[in-house]
């Protein structure tokens, strides 16, 4: 029982790393599934158009995708454009707040796309048909080697062994999806790394503080997803019982939609009162009676999970 403990906690602990584990692997797999049964080079003319739609075409469908399945989209969204007032970022507060929330939802949606391109650029298949076919590659690989080459280029998804007749002296076209392929994930892991250690940099508080903070915001989530749903089992249980039994409804209360507005509004971080997420600071400023609740903040990348963490129902 204590092994399966640790196990659980391990997961609960790195949920987001697993999840951008879990979204890689499956893309990986779908890249290899899809590459081996449907795709099929044409070797003609129409190499070109024909790769680029393998390559990309799922990737922006695995973009949209990843936008679909994050409930940080919805967040967003949800009214926006109220039928009673214009469309505005106001449901959450100044437009800057918004993007930030933007920005974190996009970063989570690339990594799938991400995946498919990296991997297809590394299996060489989608780029080598697609290459065969455009003009400024023909003209790199062919280049002083003779009326034949281009003809032979298109060929060549359909038919590694023509590869031999095309003379020595510059990268095949998987050597060239590979290396580009490497330069992708690298580039990909640098901006990684110099965004993030931005972001830790500019944070402003200690590390053990932050860490504490994530703490809190798994908890808080955790608590009011339960006390939803057992508040929402009550007041079901009252409403169908009055409804069956012909009686009044007992006093029961519910939060109203301006408690509801309010704390779906998005966080920013305040120096002098410190509040560790938009609930907490409701509470502490009267239920959002008080000028302070108002009063904004600074919008800290760093802190961006705690936004994040109330989107817990979208998976990743």
């Amino acid at each position: 029982m204590d092994r399966l403990h640790q196990v659980l906690n391990f997961f609960i602990c790195h949920q987001t790393v697993l999840g951008y584990s879990i979204v890689s692997l499956l893309t990986a797999a779908s890249k290899y599934i899809f590459s081996s049964v449907v795709f099929k080079c044409p070797c003609d003319s129409g190499n070109m158009l024909y790769g680029s739609v393998f390559l990309l075409v799922p990737a922006f469908i695995l973009f949209l995708l990843g936008f679909m399945v994050n409930a940080g989209t919805w967040r967003l969204l949800t009214g926006i454009c109220p039928p009673q007032e214009r469309c505005s970022c106001s449901p959450w507060g100044p437009c800057p707040r918004c993007c930030l929330m933007l920005m974190l939802v996009t970063t989570r949606a690339l990594v799938a796309p991400f995946t498919w391109i990296t991997v297809a650029l590394l299996n060489a298949t989608f780029y080598e048909c697609a290459a065969s076919g455009n003009s400024m590659i023909k003209s790199f690989v062919c280049k002083d080697k003779g009326p034949d080459c281009d003809k032979l280029l298109v060929k060549i998804p359909c038919d590694k062994t023509l590869l031999k007749n095309i003379p020595d002296g510059s990268l095949s076209l998987e050597s060239q999806s590979q290396l580009i392929g490497w330069f992708l994930i690298a580039s990909i892991m640098i901006v990684v790394l110099i965004s993030t250690c931005i972001t830790r940099c500019c944070s402003p508080v200690s590390y053990l503080q932050l860490k504490f903070w994530q703490i809190y915001m798994k908890k808080e989530v955790e608590h009011f997803e339960n006390k939803a749903t057992e508040h929402a089992t009550r007041l079901a249980e009252i409403n169908t019982n009055c409804f069956f039994e012909a009686t009044d409804p007992v006093p029961f209360q519910t939060p109203s939609n301006e408690d509801w507005k309010k704390i779906s509004v998005l966080y920013t971080f305040n120096p002098q009162e410190q509040y560790y997420s938009t609930m907490h600071k409701y509470v502490k400023t009267n239920r959002g009676n008080n000028v302070k609740f108002n009063e904004e903040g600074l919008i800290v990348p760093v802190l961006g999970f705690v936004d994040e963490a109330n989107r817990s129902e979208s998976g990743f």
